[in-house]
């Protein structure tokens, strides 16, 4: 499968604090990417190495566009990155709480516009592909945390990207919710999106990735298939445990 995005030797340090250790790892297209590892790993920091926020120490972030031209993207400003195709939410969730939900949608959309009436066209198409319609004049402030964390996937879905990269959007979560999100990646998945996924919660996340990248204190220690890793002596050491790895094997 053909690679959107290419990680190469990065690495990110604060001070004398390696974050992120010469990691390498490719993000296919149209498929699903998790990133795992207990906290402190380097999963958001790579995040926001790839999306612009941070510059990182060394290393290389590359982009094929959609006409197939290679681009090197590393520490490129965010807003430019997002223009590009690649856009991410947050782990903390940002809702703007005085905007209603399709307000808050079309912030996204003004990216690439700045009419309002072709702002809010945007917006709507986004309100029906992630179940939001019924709640679209509902003000941020009075949603539930399930619904904050879809709108925050809405408002990056607004601004067309080729590859949506989620930081944690089921923590939190009941077992309902978490199934809703499942759904959601895999119908954004079948929809022809590319997605790199941060998530704890194994459960939710083997079923739907395609890949699985482990970090652990900044390094990747392991990459491959759900079943793979999971099986992955080092990974289950470092951050599944045995719990976990013995209820894979029932399941």
């Amino acid at each position: 499968m053909k690679s959107v995005i290419e990680i190469r030797n990065l690495t990110m340090k604060f001070g004398e604090l390696m974050a992120n250790e010469d990691v390498s790892f490719d993000i296919e297209n149209n498929g699903i990417v998790s990133l795992i590892g207990p906290n402190g790993a380097g999963k958001t920091t790579l995040f926001n190495c790839v999306t612009g926020f941070y510059k990182p120490f060394s290393g290389k972030v590359t982009y094929w566009d959609e006409a197939g031209v290679e681009q090197d993207i590393t520490g490129r400003p965010t807003h430019e990155i997002c223009r590009k195709g690649i856009t991410r939410n947050f782990q903390i969730v940002k809702t703007l709480s005085e905007m209603t939900v399709e307000q808050n949608i079309m912030t996204g959309a003004f990216l690439h516009t700045n009419k309002t009436s072709e702002a809010r066209d945007l917006a709507e198409g986004v309100l029906r592909r992630t179940g939001l319609l019924a709640r679209k004049d509902i003000l941020g402030r009075n949603l539930t945390i399930a619904e904050r964390k879809r709108v925050e996937i809405a408002r990056a879905l607004a601004t067309e990207p080729r590859v949506l990269m989620l930081d944690e959007c089921m923590a939190g979560l009941n077992q309902t919710e978490i199934k809703d999100v499942m759904n959601l990646i895999l119908d954004l998945k079948a929809q022809g999106l590319t997605l790199l996924v941060v998530e704890h919660i194994m459960e939710a996340i083997m079923p739907i990735s395609d890949k699985i990248v482990v970090l652990d204190s900044g390094k990747k220690i392991a990459e491959g298939p759900p079943q793979e890793i999971a099986n992955n002596d080092e990974v289950i050491k470092a951050y599944l445990g045995e719990k976990y790895h013995a209820k894979s094997k029932k399941s």
